[in-house]
């Protein structure tokens, strides 16, 4: 297989990092855009389908278009990831979306960065900081002041697809660091590895157990299309590649911007904002700035440093494998 169509990104240099988690954060922000759209376009009762319709099209089209195939055990590897990030996380966003008011949705989605961290303990081996873990706590605070409202009702079934979805995508998150890239491979290929596969776990299923809606009208069809190409692969490429090149207790705090878009379109749409849930805003755009520092580890320019001597390591060793250097 060509493997000439991408190259491998290496991690952010001397002021790229602010175009990275620039990059970076257009994905969740996109993704604060799936409950008005499930909610308003898409028909109820299909969450699986809706999750493999925004997997699989974008997944083979980028399979498509890089021509590059699994090797070795990233077969297994891109399995579980899709599976996570995907196979998993979709129909449970949908189901979510579909149970719970917006609001208690965003919120079980904004304690993810608290589960990143504590899986980041036991597989990378990441001890977070007591900045980053005040701030992560602030940031779901803030969140909750934002979409939790007095008629907020809970669905056992909605909570526990929202919990669900969202663990699935911390543990997606933190395997995806620990990973890495393979070789050869940059991130729009793994995406499409990871889209593939997801959506080919969710195809029987659909097939046996959900089967497609009776009628798609040309509002649902502009959803799925929205949902599957800027919510699904444009917004999954950006979203893998600010993985591998941010420390994973910037990028997971990211996620914040789902609901804080979430909330912006339902004031478009003629909400208004008490003076709590203005505050929360506040308090949680901070929290998601904050995260991007590290007073205790020297801010963003001791990870790049550290990132890049790394890098600058293994390629001095690759050339030296290939004879380059003496």
């Amino acid at each position: 297989m060509d493997t000439s169509t991408e190259r491998t990104p290496g991690p952010p240099r001397h002021g790229g990092r602010a175009a990275t988690v620039a990059l970076t954060a257009l994905a969740p922000a996109s993704w604060g855009t799936t409950y008005v759209v499930t909610t308003e376009l898409l028909p109820p009762g299909h969450p699986l389908f809706a999750g493999m319709l925004r997997a699989l099209p974008g997944g083979l089209l980028a399979l498509a278009i890089t021509r590059v195939l699994p090797r070795g055990d990233w077969w297994w590897k891109a399995t579980v990831l899709g599976a996570l990030n995907i196979g998993a996380l979709y129909p449970l966003l949908f189901v979510a979306a579909e149970r719970l008011p917006g609001g208690v949705a965003a919120t079980l989605g904004a304690t993810q960065p608290l589960l990143v961290a504590g899986l980041a303990v036991a597989l990378l081996h990441d001890r977070p900081t007591a900045w980053r873990l005040t701030w992560g706590v602030l940031g779901a605070v803030g969140v909750g002041l934002v979409v939790l409202g007095p008629q907020a009702r809970l669905d056992a079934v909605g909570v526990a697809a929202g919990l669900g979805g969202t663990a699935a995508m911390a543990a997606g998150i933190v395997l995806t660091k620990r990973w890495g890239l393979p070789a050869g491979a940059g991130p729009l290929t793994l995406t499409g590895w990871q889209l593939t596969a997801g959506g080919l776990l969710l195809l029987p299923l659909v097939l046996t157990a959900e089967g497609a809606p009776p009628h798609i009208d040309a509002g649902a069809a502009a959803g799925y299309l929205w949902l599957g190409s800027v919510g699904g692969l444009i917004a999954s490429t950006l979203w893998f590649r600010g993985i591998g090149k941010l420390p994973v207790g910037a990028s997971a705090p990211l996620v914040l911007l789902s609901p804080m878009v979430a909330a912006v379109i339902g004031v478009a749409l003629g909400e208004s904002w008490s003076l709590p849930q203005t505050c929360g805003f506040a308090l949680a755009l901070a929290a998601l700035l904050a995260a991007q520092l590290d007073p205790a580890r020297g801010g963003p320019a001791e990870a790049r440093t550290r990132e890049d001597r790394t890098h600058d390591d293994r390629t001095h060793d690759d050339r030296i494998r290939e004879g380059r250097t003496r």
